[in-house]
This record gives C-alpha cells, structure tokens and sequence, in this order.
C-alpha cells in the first residue's frame, strides 16, 4: 500500500483493520508529529531506525534504533526527529481512533 499523511507523519498500512486480523500493524515515517491520544486503541512502538524523542503524557523519552515503547490507550503521545518506526496496535480500528489536541 502506498504511503500517506497523517497525524504522526508517513503512514503505510501493513496489517489493515479489514484483515480482520487481532492487531493492526503500520510502517510509520515520523519527523514531527502532532500530540493526540486514543481512546480505544494501544500501541507499541518499534523504532527500526534513526533518532528522535517522544512526549508521552509531557514525559519524555528517548528514541533510537531498537527501542520500544508502549503507549497505553489515553496517554497523549507525539514523536519528534528522523524515525523510522513499525506500530502495532491493539485493538484495530486505530485510525478511527485518533484524536488530536
């Protein structure tokens, strides 16, 4: 699938909601992505490569290659830098579930 913007920057889908599959996995580019949170959705966070931060309820956290996250559903969440990250998100249907601040 090709990729497109949106709020946490380059997306492109991998494992898509209509999969049917438990999970939803995406491919995402970040350089600056805007804060926003779910309200159903969790995610994890793998960073495949670069360097970069992510604010996590105004909490920060560095982010470099091989580093994961989990972002419970909630949690106000952005990333910054050049990353390059793979998202898994449970349960699917997270990009029904974005909310920007």
């Amino acid at each position: 699938m090709k990729p497109w913007a949106e709020t946490c920057g380059q997306i492109r889908t991998l494992i898509d909601e209509k999969d049917g599959a438990a999970a939803e996995v995406h491919h995402l580019e970040i350089t600056e992505a805007r804060l926003h949170y779910h309200e159903h959705t969790d995610e994890v966070y793998y960073v495949l490569s670069g360097q970069g931060r992510m604010s996590l309820d105004g909490k920060e956290t560095e982010l470099s290659e091989g580093v994961v996250v989990y972002v419970p559903r909630g949690v106000k969440h952005r990333a910054w830098g050049d990353l390059k990250v793979l998202v898994i998100c449970i349960p699917r249907g997270v990009l029904h579930d974005v909310h920007e601040i």
